[in-house]
């Protein structure tokens, strides 16, 4: 069994907390786990840990509301869940994140 570091414990709570038809961004999941500087951390987390612990990986975008996953299959899958709880995504893959970020309480 591997034991996970407490930010990546608190990265996968984070991302779990996303609520269906909300998004994150990866900035954002960062801070509340405790590391604000840490975004590419957590797309390094969501890439490896995602499918063992079933995380609900379309739910994060990027800082820009956008879809920011390099492969045009990966991109696909993401819009096509996104849009499957409601959210809207327009035609160049982006969120309006007024509308659609999950704003958590702060968890410090």
């Amino acid at each position: 069994m591997t034991v996970l570091q407490p930010f990546t414990e608190r990265v996968i709570a984070v991302i779990r907390s996303i609520p269906r038809g909300s998004v994150m961004t990866y900035g954002q999941i960062a801070e509340q786990a405790g590391s604000p500087r840490a975004a590419r951390q957590v797309v390094r987390i969501l890439h490896s840990l995602s499918e063992k612990h079933n995380l609900p990986w379309h739910r994060v975008i990027n800082a820009k509301g956008e879809i920011a996953i390099g492969s045009d299959e990966g991109r696909f899958m993401q819009r096509y869940l996104l849009e499957e709880e409601d959210v809207y995504v327009n035609p160049a893959g982006f969120i309006d994140l007024e509308q659609y970020r999950y704003e958590p309480e702060p968890n410090y």
